[in-house]
């Protein structure tokens, strides 16, 4: 029956309105596409956006069988999934994926501290108004009890970090931290470790390349 009305979404939607659900629901259970598709058994690039139209603009559809595993394996309704169809097109978009230990190494930002390069992952979240908007996924036991290894945070370049903000900090020589902005004046930066067995640190900002604002993250 699922896939008798998967078949019938199909005809009455759009091909754009059916991956846009797809990413929606990746989103909503804090997987990337590919993570989406692991979690159902499928190959990883099933929902690459290779996957989704060919050379010659001919138009890709994701399988009714590869839908059906995926509201299987997520335990999300045929409902719930119709939901996602008729919004997830105006209600997410992708944003850029690295882990934070690639973050220090050279080519992922730009001067001005925004994302650049192709060795980014993409991940589907809801629309923000930072356009520049990125997203970080914690590796290792240095941000505990805060984020746990594999959590993401989403990150604003554009937004104005405040005292108390928990930030993502770069250093010129290529450290990039998580930690709670105690401080920062024209001079130095105060920052607070969020995990007690960590120490706190203090830097010149001349040594800082960019202090970014988390806004977000998935615990």
């Amino acid at each position: 029956m699922t896939f008798l009305w998967i078949t019938f979404l199909y005809a009455m939607l759009t091909h754009k309105q059916i991956w846009s659900a797809i990413d929606a629901l990746a989103a909503r259970n804090d997987l990337s596409p590919s993570g989406l598709a692991k979690l159902a058994g499928l190959d990883p690039t099933t929902f690459n956006k290779s996957k989704r139209g060919g050379a010659n603009g001919k138009l890709r559809w994701p399988s009714t069988e590869s839908v059906s595993k995926v509201l299987s394996a997520t335990g999300a309704s045929l409902n719930e999934f119709v939901s996602l169809v008729e919004g997830g097109a105006t209600r997410s978009r992708m944003i850029p994926l690295i882990g934070i230990a690639q973050a220090g190494s050279r080519g992922f930002f730009d001067d001005a501290g925004f994302p650049i390069g192709s060795g980014w992952e993409e991940i589907a979240f809801p629309e923000l108004a930072d356009e520049h908007a990125y997203a970080l996924e914690v590796t290792g036991d240095s941000m505990l009890p805060i984020y746990r290894d594999g959590d993401r945070v989403v990150v604003s370049p554009t937004t104005t970090p405040r005292r108390g903000d928990r930030v993502i900090v770069k250093t010129y020589e290529g450290e990039v931290m998580a930690k709670l902005l105690a401080r920062m004046t024209a001079q130095r930066i105060e920052l607070k470790s969020l995990n007690p067995a960590h120490e706190d640190r203090t830097f010149p900002l001349p040594d800082i390349v960019f202090v970014h604002r988390i806004i977000w993250a998935s615990q």
